[in-house]
């Protein structure tokens, strides 16, 4: 699954860094979401590393890479201080500035690297979101019922702790279940590597802390850019999938419209898990947005 690439480990600050690197050309730094590692990137990663010089870490409490005990405050998973992780990582390994593509929370610590570092960035994809303070203004009924897990995850400790570690299987089976269009299109040996990391309980607490992070200090973050006015810099790519929470999906190009001024969309025909279920388009339109900064 991984021929060709290349792995190390950063120790940075208060988390150690698992990463793969791959390719050749401008760096390309890419950022998985929740509750998957940097697998995801292994359909789509072949065909980017004929262009670029790919980098794929799994963030701080996820996968491979580890994160320090949570905070009352909940910041040491807060996106800023996950942005500031990926910062210090590509400095390591030599890069100046970079593009970068974020999936989930991945794209959630890809627009806060964006906003806090705008000389970093030379472009930046989300894939499949909008951010988090925009989803919290728009949790009506109907939209926390569809992403209910926002909620849960967000509770105090222990309970989603307590609750998921029960049958973690179960649970991010159902996850993925709940997300996927195609769900056979998710390759057994990534869902693996998923829910293998669940079964430690750590892993568990950090991604419970991301989303606690959301619900509060990301929150704030976000709503103190909106109100100073600040915007990303660089232009964005909003790739996204028609067929993630069903009906109710929409584009959500208005929605980045509001935080930056060069903006443009690819929407597949799939679930959540855009760049696993449709490799080939999700690819090509990554590998034409970023060849366009080259």
């Amino acid at each position: 699954m991984w021929d060709g690439f290349n792995e190390g480990r950063a120790r940075l600050g208060d988390a150690e860094i698992y990463y793969r690197t791959g390719g050749s050309g401008p760096p390309l730094l890419l950022l998985h979401g929740y509750p998957q590692t940097h697998f995801i990137w292994h359909k789509v990663a072949p065909i980017l590393a004929r262009s670029f010089t790919l980098v794929m870490p799994d963030l701080r409490g996820y996968g491979r890479s580890r994160g320090p005990v949570p905070d009352a405050g909940h910041l040491a998973y807060s996106k800023r201080v996950m942005a500031a992780d990926m910062v210090a990582l590509m400095a390591q390994l030599g890069f100046a500035r970079f593009g970068l593509a974020g999936h989930d929370r991945g794209g959630r610590v890809g627009y806060r690297l964006c906003l806090d570092h705008p000389a970093l960035v030379t472009r930046f994809a989300a894939i499949d979101i909008i951010p988090t303070l925009d989803a919290w203004d728009r949790m009506n009924a109907d939209n926390a019922l569809a992403t209910y897990h926002w909620q849960f995850l967000a509770v105090p400790a222990p309970v989603p702790e307590r609750m998921i570690g029960a049958d973690p299987d179960f649970y991010f089976d159902h996850l993925l279940d709940r997300w996927a269009g195609h769900r056979d299109r998710l390759d057994p040996l990534a869902v693996a590597d998923y829910l293998a990391q669940y079964h430690d309980p750590a892993a568990i607490a950090a991604s419970c802390e991301d989303y606690r992070a959301g619900a509060t200090v990301d929150r704030a973050q976000d709503a103190g850019d909106r109100a100073a006015g600040n915007r990303i810099a660089c232009p964005v790519l909003v790739l996204w999938g028609r067929g993630y929470l069903g009906p109710k999906a929409a584009s959500p190009l208005s929605v980045w419209q509001g935080w930056a001024d060069d903006v443009r969309e690819v929407a597949l025909d799939c679930g959540h898990f855009v760049v696993e279920e449709e490799p080939e388009p999700a690819a090509a339109a990554l590998a034409e947005f970023f060849a366009e900064g080259r």
